[in-house]
C-alpha cells in the first residue's frame, strides 16, 4: 500500500496543487462575486479544445506550440465572454454553459478517429497530476507570480476584458497540469465553501487556502493508498474538506450574530 508514497511522485503533484491553488482561490471569489461560475469550466475546455487541436498538428505534448495554441485558444474564449457580457448581461451565465458544451463537443469529434481518442480526452477532464516533473512547474510558478503580482496590484481596475484575460492565462496552465475537473474544484469549492463564514477578503482567502492544501493533501495521499485516480480523488477531497469547513464556519457566524 506505501509503496506509492514516493516523494519524487508525490511531491511534484503536491507542489502543483499548491501553484494552481495560489492563482485560483483569489480568483475563484472574485468569479463568485461576478456571478459568473462556469467561467472556469468554459475557458478550460477551451484552452483542452486549443491542446487537442495541437495534438492533431502532430506538435510536442511539452513543446511550446501546444502552450500557444492553448492560450491562444483561452484568449480568444475570454474576449468572447467579455464582449457577450458588456451586451448580453442577462444570460451570460446561460450562454458560458453553451459555450463550455460547444467546445467539449467539438474536442470529441476531433478525436472521435484517433485511436487513442477516449485516453486523451480522459487526461484532459482529469488530469496527470502525478505525472508532472519539476521542469513543467518551473515556468508555471513564473508565470502564476506574474497573474498574482498583476491581480495585487490591478485588481481594483481589473474589469472585464483585462479580468477575463489574466483568468484565461491562469486557467489555460492549470488545464495541462490538474484537468479540467481540478480547475473548476479548485476554483469553486474553496470560495464556496467560505462564502458565508463572515470572514472579511484577506481571511476567507487564506482559509480557502488551507481548505485547498487540505483537499489536495487527502486526495494525494487517498490516491496512493486505494490505486484510484488522483484527479477524481482529490475533487472528492476538496469537497468535503469545503461541506466541513462550511458547516463548522457557518455554525460560528450563527453564534456569533446571535450573542451580538
Amino acid at each position: 500500500m506505501t509503496e506509492g508514497l514516493e516523494l519524487g511522485i508525490l511531491g511534484p503533484a503536491f507542489v502543483a496543487g499548491l501553484l494552481v491553488l495560489a492563482t485560483h482561490v483569489p480568483l475563484g471569489q472574485e468569479v463568485l462575486k461576478r456571478g459568473i461560475i462556469f467561467i472556469d469550466l468554459a475557458i478550460a475546455q477551451i484552452a483542452g479544445l486549443g491542446v487537442i487541436a495541437a495534438h492533431s498538428f502532430g506538435f510536442e505534448v511539452d513543446g511550446w506550440q501546444v502552450q500557444l495554441i492553448a492560450g491562444s485558444s483561452a484568449m480568444l474564449g475570454a474576449l468572447l465572454l467579455s464582449w457577450t457580457e458588456k451586451r448580453w448581461q442577462q444570460g451570460q451565465e446561460a450562454l458560458i454553459g453553451v459555450i463550455f458544451v460547444i467546445a467539449a463537443t467539438t474536442g470529441i469529434l476531433m478525436l472521435a478517429n484517433n485511436p487513442h481518442g477516449g485516453e486523451h480526452l480522459q487526461e484532459l477532464l482529469s488530469g496527470q497530476i502525478l505525472w508532472v516533473d519539476w521542469h513543467h512547474l518551473i515556468w508555471v510558478g513564473v508565470l502564476y507570480a506574474v497573474i498574482l503580482a498583476i491581480w495585487r496590484m490591478y485588481r481594483q481596475r481589473l474589469n472585464g476584458v483585462g479580468f477575463y484575460l489574466l483568468f484565461a492565462l491562469s486557467v489555460t496552465a492549470s488545464v495541462q497540469l490538474v484537468g479540467v475537473y481540478l480547475v473548476f474544484s479548485s476554483l469553486i469549492i474553496p470560495s464556496l465553501a467560505t462564502l458565508r463564514m463572515g470572514l472579511d477578503g484577506g481571511r476567507r482567502v487564506a482559509t480557502g487556502y488551507v481548505i485547498g492544501v487540505i483537499g489536495y493533501s487527502a486526495g494525494l495521499l487517498a490516491s496512493t493508498l486505494t490505486d484510484l485516480p488522483s484527479g477524481p480523488m482529490i475533487v472528492w477531497c476538496l469537497a468535503i474538506t469545503g461541506l466541513v469547513f462550511a458547516l463548522a464556519g457557518g455554525n460560528r457566524s450563527t453564534i456569533s450574530t446571535q450573542t451580538k
